[in-house]
């Protein structure tokens, strides 16, 4: 059965951050309307904050649109300002590493939707972490093998 929601009454427990305590909220809208394969939330970005860590996804489709404020989003290392009324998409499987930073003095309210994919493997390219989804383990890159080979038969 289908259910018609409203913004202004979002129960708490679809709420991260519901006394805007921290510098991000963010309002999971689609989890509350049940979606199963997309996310569909209203992301709120503080005067001075970050919405994430710089990031990036294997197998994740976005679609941002910035619904009230400015700031800018820095994609692949390159910040571009962003402003109400702007949007973009990020393709799966093109390692797009994204992040907003609001550095206005107002409130950066950013819609952000996307595919679910429990085989997402994410990638923060500041800090060197993989984080595979699926097994809720974050790995550092930097420690990576040397010299391994998928090659059953090469000495090691």
């Amino acid at each position: 059965m289908i259910k018609i929601y409203n913004l202004d009454d979002i129960p708490d427990n679809f709420i991260d951050a519901p006394y805007f305590k921290s510098d991000l909220k963010t309002k999971y809208l689609g989890a509350l309307a049940g979606s199963e394969k997309l996310y569909v939330n209203i992301d709120f970005v503080k005067p001075g904050a970050k919405s994430v860590k710089y990031h990036s996804h294997s197998l994740q489709e976005e679609f941002f649109l910035i619904l009230e404020g400015k700031g800018k989003v820095r994609i692949n290392n390159k910040e571009f300002t962003v402003k109400r009324g702007d949007f973009f998409a990020k393709p799966a499987g093109k390692e797009i590493a994204h992040q907003f930073i609001n550095d206005s003095d107002e409130i950066l309210k950013i819609l952000d939707c996307g595919v679910n994919d429990k085989n997402d493997i994410i990638t923060y390219p500041d800090e060197n972490v993989i984080y595979v989804k699926k097994e809720n383990k974050s790995f550092r890159s930097k420690d990576s093998l040397k010299n391994w080979s998928s090659d059953p038969n090469a000495e090691m």
